[in-house]
């Protein structure tokens, strides 16, 4: 069993005992079987069954295209290395053949889907073939392996036995044994029924199928992926999932990688051939799936460039060749110098597929300072297009009143492009399923869920010649969420960015806590939008059955409270919202311009200059407001209020909020600085609101108001911390690198 992974039989002997490889492997065995589980419940057949003529021939293609010329390829190895005979060749060569071809026509799904996650591709036209293709490819492949496995292990006549017993035997598991297991888990999924003893024998049921198709004459996992296919897809398959993923792939997957690097013997192939040679293999390796995806490509119109990056993504590799050359290495099939080979190809693969990718489809380019996409700079007829983003239901039907405030202007029409935001995980089917602008049952935690936010929207739209909705989904890492939806918003050149709270209103009208990660997604939408973005707090304004608003929107100061009110004077056209404007005057004390932060790194003349700059667009865009709006409707009324203290501002806004408004519209505070302000904004809780914001969002002020705070795209974007900085500053590392310093809490 030895090998010379080092270079050196007594390094190895020293670091893997016999007896200790055989437990581990015997554990990891187990892994792989669950871990195999796992990937039937994420095959999609509906998905497959429908899927485009374009991603069923690339799949097709890259499949037996590529199972020809990598056996070609291996043909072309057997005789390049004729010095020594023996030594790069198998021990059944015509075994060796099948084996080659198949681990370099694997294309793993759920590998793919997730570089095209992090790639930021997912909501791509190539990333939706890719997705597809890929999929379609990944059972086809399993397909493949489970009735072609008996003949490359046994002999004919016992291959023949095995393969008949194997096809009696998923006949049995699709045409008797799921009708009986679906009834019995959709059933007690419906009535909430299931327990730890109970989900165990489901899970047990996959070692037995396991065990079956072992006794069969093929390998154990086929049984495992079968079974897992069976088990209905929705609320179940998730629970099973959630509950299990992190032991089987976390703690089990690993210690069959361990095994895996037992076996490989780099050192003895480096000397004897060198790295070139390697090089060239991989080189090789990779070719088929290229050429067979321009060639299907060059069909259907795609230009060779993307040509390319789907025969490079269609080269992600998975678990299935390991599994088949840990196979031929035990059979002795192929040579320990073969296994090495092919191993270090499908690595070298896997993790330069994404490097590549990202050097053909580099990431796009931010915003452009001078294109303002703001409410304030927009015409009165332009349409006006608004990302809505949502997490689950309660945020879609709180948001579908507020837009319909914003629309009731007959001359500027309303594109709102709805986006649920979904976390990433390793169910790499609610991923496929939220690109796949067709599927009827996506879901975040249930099917049902994902077809509510989207059929809210789009009721929503129903009847108004002036309203357009686009629903769409955005699966990703909560840590990098926020550029997919800075990605949409470029691609979409929308005006307005519309967040949920991250803490949703209990029974008792006191906001509680949603998800925490949720508010980190809304810090970072907020640093760098490519437009103006809005955090709605919702208190009850999803309940109205109809738009019949009390609106209050108070004006400091600042590029914020301008796009605030530039919000408001819209929602003052729709015939149900009275509109009430409280410009707040800070006196004295209050007035003072804040000498830290920006006025360490600017001077104190130039942050005087722009506050007073900023006085004169404030005064001009509130004198335009009350001349065009005030005096020509009821509906709406302004008042001015003078403060002298902190303490001042609070008093003012309580004696408001006893006036019973419902939803409150408030800026942020970007560029209001002024000393008081900046002292309160050490004491906030949620930044992002700003200091008005979180004094009317907290649960100690006692408002019973729904609140809508702008940030005014242009100014620069957020920082968040009682010690933030400017967000154009750059900080020098100790290392010398330079690096843009954002505190996020």
């Amino acid at each position: 069993m030895s090998r010379t992974i080092f270079g050196s039989d007594k390094i190895f002997t020293d670091l893997y005992r016999v007896k200790s490889v055989l437990n581990v492997e015997t554990v990891s065995h187990i892994g792989i079987i669950y871990y195999v589980f796992l990937v039937g419940l994420d095959m999609n057949m509906d998905t497959i069954l429908k899927a485009k003529k374009k991603a069923t021939s690339i799949a097709v293609s890259g499949t037996f295209f590529a199972m020809a010329l990598n056996g070609f390829i291996y043909a072309l190895l057997q005789k390049w290395h004729t010095k020594d005979s023996n030594y790069f060749s198998a021990y059944d060569t015509s075994k060796a053949y099948l084996f080659w071809s198949l681990v370099f026509s694997v294309t793993s799904f759920p590998i793919l889907a997730q570089i095209l996650a992090d790639l930021k591709l997912l909501y791509t036209g190539l990333g939706k073939v890719a997705l597809t293709s890929a999929m379609i490819n990944d059972l086809g492949n399993w397909l493949m392996w489970a009735l072609l496995a008996p003949f490359a292990i046994h002999h004919l006549d016992i291959a023949i036995y095995s393969l008949l017993s194997n096809i009696a035997f998923v006949l049995f598991i699709f045409f008797v044994l799921r009708p009986y297991l679906g009834r019995i888990i959709i059933r007690k999924t419906n009535q909430n029924e299931w327990d730890n003893n109970q989900m165990f024998f489901v899970i047990m049921g996959a070692f037995v199928c396991a065990a079956i198709t072992d006794l069969l004459g093929t390998h154990p996992i086929a049984g495992a992926l079968m079974y897992g296919m069976i088990i209905p897809r929705g609320k179940f398959t998730a629970m099973l999932t959630k509950k299990t993923e992190d032991f089987a792939v976390g703690f089990l997957l690993p210690l069959f990688f361990y095994g895996c690097s037992i076996r490989l013997n780099i050192a003895s192939l480096v000397h004897t051939y060198g790295w070139f040679h390697i090089v060239a293999i991989v080189i090789l390796s990779c070719i088929p799936k290229i050429l067979s995806t321009i060639m299907v490509t060059f069909f259907f119109g795609m230009t060779t460039l993307d040509g390319v990056a789907l025969g490079l993504l269609m080269n992600t590799k998975g678990i299935l060749p390991i599994i088949m050359l840990n196979i031929a290495s035990d059979k002795q099939i192929l040579s320990p110098e073969s296994y090495t080979m092919a191993m270090i190809s499908i690595l070298v693969m896997t993790l330069m597929v994404p490097l590549i990718i990202n050097l053909i489809y580099k990431p796009m380019k931010r915003f452009e300072q001078n294109k303002l996409r703001t409410i304030q700079n927009l015409k009165v007829d332009a349409e006006l297009k608004v990302l809505a983003c949502v997490h689950n239901t309660r945020h879609a039907k709180g948001m579908i009143n507020l837009l319909e405030a914003c629309n009731d202007i007959k001359v500027s029409p309303l594109h709102v492009f709805a986006l649920q935001l979904i976390e990433l995980t390793r169910s790499t089917t609610a991923l496929f399923d939220a690109c796949d602008e067709k599927s009827d049952h996506q879901q975040a935690d249930s099917q049902e869920d994902m077809e509510t936010i989207a059929n809210v929207f789009k009721s929503y739209a129903e009847g108004k010649n002036n309203t357009e909705v686009e629903a769409s989904v955005a699966v990703s890492a909560y840590s990098t969420i926020h550029e997919d939806i800075y990605n949409l918003a470029q691609q979409k050149q929308t005006t307005f960015i519309l967040l949920p709270f991250h803490k949703h209103s209990s029974i008792e009208g006191i906001l509680e806590l949603t998800k925490s990660g949720y508010k980190d997604i809304n810090q970072n939408v907020m640093l760098d939008a490519p437009c103006s973005v809005g955090i709605f707090v919702d208190r009850g304004l999803g309940s109205l059955s109809k738009v019949k608003l009390k609106v209050l929107m108070l004006f400091i100061g600042g590029p914020d409270d301008r796009e605030a009110l530039a919000v408001a004077w819209r929602m003052s056209k729709n015939q149900g919202v009275q509109l009430s404007v409280v410009r707040i005057h800070l006196l004295e004390e209050d007035a003072e311009v804040e000498t830290s932060s920006f006025s360490e790194n600017r001077g104190l003349l130039s942050t005087v200059v722009d506050n007073e700059k900023q006085k004169e667009f404030d005064d001009e865009y509130v004198s335009s407001f009350r001349l065009k709006a005030v005096n020509i409707k009821d509906s709406i009324s302004y008042s001015e209020k003078e403060v002298q203290s902190g303490e001042d501002i609070k008093l003012v806004i309580s004696e408001l909020d006893k006036l019973g408004f419902d939803l409150y519209i408030i800026g942020q505070g970007a560029g209001r600085n002024y000393l008081v302000l900046s002292n309160l904004l050490k004491w906030t809780d949620c930044p992002e609101l700003g200091v008005i914001g979180d004094l009317v969002a907290s649960n100690i002020f006692g408002s019973s108001s729904s609140l809508l705070v702008l940030q005014q795209y242009g100014f620069g974007g957020m920082t968040f911390g009682t010690a933030a900085q400017h967000p154009s500053e750059i900080i020098e590392d100790n290392d010398g690198s330079e690096t843009l310093f954002v505190k996020v809490e």
